[in-house]
């Protein structure tokens, strides 16, 4: 009983003097970002720019106005370098997303474009036609207090 007591002043102790998780920290996580890299293939810049415009855009401000997407923006690399994109597409996004979101969400945009799965394969093949994707990153902000 005495060792319990002990135990129980001890974590006590222990709790008074530990700041909690996160109040040392001089930054909190933020938004969660994500780019892709696209190198656009000759002759297919214009076209490549309308999906952009078109359906890209409807996906974004589609989730966007789920609460999922924060923002998002298309950049041009001036004077690209060979292996460098032409464009980056950067997604802002609210916080990172589950497995469960992110299929409701495609759900929510397959229904949107009037697509299914196999539609959606097929789109984003025919796409390689006009772009190379490069690759992508994740980053998360971190706010400085």
């Amino acid at each position: 009983m005495k060792l319990i007591k002990s135990i129980i002043v001890a974590a006590g102790l222990l709790a008074v003097s530990t700041p909690a998780i996160g109040q040392d920290r001089s930054y909190k996580p933020g938004t969660v970002w994500e780019s892709s890299y696209i190198d656009v293939l000759p002759g297919q810049f214009e076209n490549y720019m309308d999906y952009l415009a078109t359906t890209w855009k409807k996906i974004q401000e589609m989730g966007k106005r789920e609460g999922a997407v924060v923002d998002y923006h298309v950049l041009s690399t001036n004077n690209p370098r060979q292996g460098e994109p032409d464009l980056i597409l950067i997604v802002e996004y609210k916080d990172y997303r589950t497995t469960a979101q992110q299929e409701a969400l495609s759900d929510k945009v397959n229904a949107m474009l009037a697509q299914d799965e196999r539609k959606a394969d097929a789109a984003s093949a025919a796409r390689g036609q006009m772009r190379e994707l490069l690759g992508s990153r994740q980053y998360q902000e971190l706010k400085l207090k």
